[in-house]
């Protein structure tokens, strides 16, 4: 810290106090930006403050967020405004100190995390002179918009990376990748005999069902019919044939492949437990939607079960490696495959589709769900009530893809050739947003250890008309301060003296 800067306490300097109250009702699509938590939530009709305010977040997840707000706005008492004179300090100065200040020490709570007044008045900020403050600004200011621009352009380069992932799923499910080496193939069965093939195989898991569950009942029988009777296995539902219009309204596939509904190729569709089960602080992963991704599952905001609610509800709902996951409530349509060794159960949010893997290989299928082709119809599956949803029947009549067991290998590797390029492209991207981001951190710590301006700058400005050393500066904001504090107390007496 240079000698003509000071440390002060932010309270010592600044007057801080709650936003006002505002009801969600209240809010507009129009009129004045109202500022709560996270930023611009939303319009009002008045305005409370003329000019712009520093605010700290002071409610909820966003707690210790810093924004500034522009000229005539409402603010809600879920922010913290820093009352300054711009006669005195820059705001653009005070909300960048703060933005790089250590703000974890002044929220607390963890279930609630909240920023109060009396845990942010003591936080220490370094104030400089008035010119120094107006250099910093201009230089943090300049270097945080060529910041902007290169992390804009790897935002972009992200955005181009899903329309190309996408691109490469809709040729995939068009016959195209595997084109060249379709045509060097001899023995591919036709789609008469694919066809064939499932209802045999259907027909065969039906089977060793029922044998499974005459097992069973041999096995209650012999230990004196204790509990509950094995529930005979339900024969396997099926839709008819897609007709000839509705096949005209679908994509024409190559020779070998054929459209058919998602329940005919399907050994079960069903979704997660509807009962609420009892949660526990460890136990089995309970998933919701929040937890399916497209690709892989997140155990991040996890529920879990104990070994009872576990055993009870696998036993309608079983997930198993190579199973399709579908999100199928708020966020629906989000897919990913069981991976291996998993072990967890799902509330009704969340869709499981089992099929043979004689037939289907898992990640082909996947990938077909991850598709533009599937995707739409996900889409117009849902049902827009309050919260969209997606439920089993429109599930059961999605017309999937068939082709070869020995094709769908292909058109898997074909698949992850390209898209592993993908993924070391948005590795690279990643890595550089979260270089670009501590690099603006690293910006902020120079600036305020005061070795982001150059000799020449600062004296430079030592120069200017209103330089003088912060301690000088200090004095002037606390007189001011005291002003407005004497002004507010005279206005609230004057005001009890009336009633």
């Amino acid at each position: 810290m240079r000698e003509d800067w000071i440390e002060v306490e932010l309270g010592e300097a600044f007057n801080i106090t709650y936003g006002k109250g505002l009801s969600t009702k209240d809010l507009l699509k129009e009129g004045y930006p109202v500022y709560g938590a996270n930023g611009v939530i939303g319009f009002y009709s008045d305005y409370k403050y003329e000019e712009r305010q520093v605010l700290i977040s002071c409610r909820g997840a966003a707690s210790g967020k810093i924004n500034i707000s522009p000229e005539k706005c409402f603010i809600t008492n879920n922010s913290l405004i820093v009352e300054s004179s711009s006669d005195f300090i820059s705001k653009e100065y005070l909300y960048f100190i703060l933005s790089g200040a250590n703000r974890s020490k002044i929220v607390t709570g963890s279930a609630q995390p909240q920023v109060t007044i009396n845990n942010a008045n003591p936080l220490i900020i370094k104030l400089a002179p008035l010119p120094t403050q107006r250099a910093i600004v201009s230089k943090i200011e300049a270097l945080f918009s060529d910041l902007d621009n290169g992390i804009a352009n790897f935002k972009k380069a992200q955005e181009q990376l899903k329309i190309y992932r996408q691109a490469v799923l809709k040729k995939a499910f068009e016959g195209e990748l595997t084109k060249e080496w379709r045509e060097k193939q001899t023995n591919l069965p036709t789609a008469e005999e694919l066809l064939k093939q499932i209802k045999e195989e259907r027909l065969n898991h039906y089977n060793q069902q029922i044998e499974d569950w005459k097992k069973a009942i041999k096995e209650w029988e012999k230990i004196g019919k204790v509990g509950k009777k094995p529930s005979k296995p339900a024969q396997p539902k099926e839709l008819p044939p897609l007709k000839k219009e509705e096949l005209e309204d679908l994509p024409i596939l190559p020779f070998a492949w054929a459209w058919c509904r998602n329940l005919n190729v399907s050994t079960k569709i069903t979704d997660g437990e509807h009962i609420t089960p009892k949660r526990e602080k460890s136990g089995y992963y309970l998933l919701s939607a929040r937890n399916i991704q497209n690709g892989y599952i997140s155990y991040t905001n996890v529920d879990y079960v104990g070994e009872d609610e576990y055993l009870r509800i696998r036993k309608r709902c079983n997930p198993e490696f190579g199973d399709i996951l579908i999100s199928c409530s708020g966020s629906v349509g989000r897919i990913s495959l069981v991976p291996k060794n998993s072990n967890f159960v799902m509330v009704r949010s969340v869709a499981l589709v089992k099929t043979n893997v004689k037939i289907y290989n898992p990640k082909f299928l996947e990938y077909l769900f991850l598709s533009p082709i599937l995707q739409s119809q996900i889409e117009d599956g849902k049902k827009a009530t309050a919260q969209a949803n997606l439920f089993l029947e429109p599930i059961g009549k999605l017309n999937v893809i068939l082709c070869s067991l020995v094709e769908q290998n292909q058109i898997v590797q074909e698949i992850e050739s390209r898209l592993s390029v993908c993924d070391k492209v948005e590795q690279s991207i990643n890595e550089n947003i979260e270089k670009a981001e501590a690099l603006r951190q690293s910006i902020l710590k120079k600036a305020f250890e005061g070795k982001l301006l150059s000799q020449a700058e600062i004296e430079q400005c030592k120069q200017a008309a209103d330089y003088e050393p912060a301690s000088e500066l200090l004095k002037k904001i606390k007189a001011d301060k005291l002003a407005k504090e004497q002004e507010q107390k005279k206005a609230t007496t004057k005001k009890k003296s009336k009633k």
